[in-house]
């Protein structure tokens, strides 16, 4: 048991759950197109399929590190991946509040239903855009892989054991989806940015989210206090 070995393990499991919140809102905006009967299954099974599609991503590390390397317009397969999947997020988020804003049924408006395996495809592949970064990051910190996967899947238990409260909660509160939504719409900016070069600290990105979340569940509570008050 190695002190430097237990620090990077607990620094990887931080960098992981950061990364599950992401994943959390994303999965719970996602699975609220389904039928309530199949979002659970729908979370648990995309949460398993990201898991082990960050497992092959970090058996690949090697190579994964080298799509840092220009291949096409000084652009390299991972500021390709992450400009590819910024815009499908910054689509799915503004189509997400456009449909959560105008109060609208998508099924009735596009004649369409959405399937549990769609939305499956959907959460592993946007968490396949979220983890490139994470693995470059993990193979940068240590060459240990017991230690890369035993943090990978610790935060996998972490993010499982709070992802239903947290989905239901948000899918109970449209004030909460719009933020989820807005918090999701910044994480494809960045993505785009990081993709075409820039650099965005991710406090620049946490802080305000995490106020504007406390200032809204301030909100709420306001309101819930006044409802109880007129009615006793």
């Amino acid at each position: 048991m190695d002190a430097n070995l237990i620090a990077t393990f607990a620094l990887l499991v931080g960098l992981e759950v950061v990364l599950g919140i992401d994943n959390i809102l994303l999965i719970s905006i996602l699975t609220d197109r389904l039928p309530a009967k199949q979002r659970k299954s729908a979370r648990i099974i995309g949460l398993g399929l990201a898991l082990l599609m960050r497992c092959l991503l970090l058996l690949g590390a090697a190579y994964i590190v080298k799509l840092s390397e220009p291949v096409f317009f000084d652009l390299s397969w991972k500021a390709i991946i992450l400009l590819a999947g910024g815009a499908f997020l910054l689509y799915k988020a503004v189509k997400e509040i456009h449909h959560v804003v105008e109060n609208l049924d998508e099924n009735a408006v596009a004649g369409k239903s959405h399937t549990r395996a769609g939305i499956i495809t959907q959460i592993v592949i946007l968490d396949v855009v979220f983890s490139v970064d994470s693995v470059i990051t993990a193979v940068g910190l240590t060459d240990n892989l017991t230690v890369i996967y035993s943090a990978v899947i610790a935060s996998f238990v972490v993010v499982l054991a709070f992802s239903g409260a947290i989905a239901s909660f948000i899918q109970r509160h449209a004030t909460l989806k719009v933020l989820a939504l807005s918090f999701l719409v910044t994480i494809g900016v960045t993505l785009v940015m990081e993709g075409l070069g820039a650099h965005v600290p991710k406090a620049y990105i946490y802080l305000p989210m995490g106020f504007a979340l406390a200032v809204e569940l301030l909100q709420m509570r306001l309101l819930q206090t006044a409802k109880r008050r007129r009615r006793a």
